[in-house]
């Protein structure tokens, strides 16, 4: 290994700045060239790419988003695509690559390694914690305490008017940061993609739960059955004509911010760790946590396995709720 280039790819996710700055130092360690490429697959595609020195991760642990760019890339789904990123990877002399992202940039990272027979050691980075072959992936516990600590602040608002807010959050087709926001803010109800919610319980459920509340909340997955947060209000308002129903959509704010302490010491980890499995000789793999420990599984089975959260935790709100 002389040169590995490095991606970030999909959608950002705080953590991800840490998790380039510990593998370009790993490499730097070992004496091998790490090549930054921007903005993802499409960087590959026109031919983005430098040599990364120390100075260029200098105070970048702390901050958001990633310094590399990124972006969704329709033409790397094609064969033509792919084949302009194997000859710039190939003309650049790269040995192995790193690519930061969710479930599509590892299934682009899948397609590449089995058409250019490169080295490719996958990172989970991605705010929905979906990736099947690991606990946390970087930026989930970050996106995790920006929803907490919205709803604490939208909670005032709720019990100062006695209203009900539907608070929507992301997380595409899984329910992990609605569920475990749900807890960790003490809302009163869930609703996510993995768990049915029929309407007229919910309605019961929210009248058994005001009765001399000042107000309550509603999580709610965007890629819920009910379509997301004020299609759900709106279901559910011709049965609750005596209250004061609110939606919030809490949108993109769940991707920025200074990475917490737990994304860093991941992403920290990860990044160094790719290194080391590439100098090893190790190719299509993931790395993820298992508890306190650092595990891999392959690429192609965590593209193709599910990831979905603790369902027993729907049971753990229900027995919170006033009857």
């Amino acid at each position: 290994m002389k040169k590995i280039a490095l991606i970030t790819s999909g959608g950002d996710s705080p953590g991800m700045n840490a998790c380039i700055r510990a593998v370009v130092k790993t490499c730097l360690h070992y004496s091998i060239v790490p090549f930054g490429i921007y903005d993802g697959f499409q960087g590959m595609i026109d031919r983005k790419g430098y040599e990364m020195e120390y100075t260029d991760v200098d105070n970048i642990i702390h901050r958001g988003g990633t310094i590399l760019g990124t972006a969704r890339c329709k033409e790397f789904m094609e064969l033509e695509g792919r084949l302009k990123a194997i000859d710039y990877l190939k003309s650049e002399n790269i040995d192995g690559l790193v690519v930061i992202g969710g479930d599509g940039s590892f299934t682009g990272a899948y397609h590449l390694g089995q058409e250019m027979n490169i080295p490719i050691i996958g990172i989970p980075g991605t705010i929905d914690n979906d990736i099947y072959g690991t606990d946390h992936t970087i930026g989930y516990d970050t996106a995790l305490n920006t929803v907490t600590e919205a709803v604490d602040k939208i909670r005032d608002t709720a019990a100062s008017h006695h209203r009900i807010f539907f608070i929507e959050v992301m997380g595409r087709d899984a329910g992990f940061i609605a569920l475990n926001s749900a807890i960790s803010s003490g809302a009163e109800n869930v609703l996510i993609p993995e768990k049915h919610m029929d309407i007229e319980k919910l309605v019961r459920d929210i009248k058994a739960q005001n009765k001399g509340r000042r107000g309550s909340i509603i999580m709610v997955a965007e890629g819920d059955e009910w379509g997301g947060a004020l299609e759900l209000m709106e279901k559910v308002k011709p049965f609750l004509p005596d209250y004061d129903l609110r939606c919030s959509v809490l949108g993109h704010i769940q991707r920025g911010g200074s990475p917490s302490a737990l994304d860093r010491i991941i992403a920290t980890r990860m990044g160094s760790f790719a290194i080391e499995l590439l100098k090893e000789g190790k190719t299509n793999l993931m790395i993820g946590t298992e508890g306190e420990h650092l595990v891999t599984c392959s690429i192609e089975q965590g593209i193709k396995e599910n990831s979905i959260p603790d369902l027993k935790k729907i049971k753990l709100l229900a027995k919170l709720r006033t009857k």
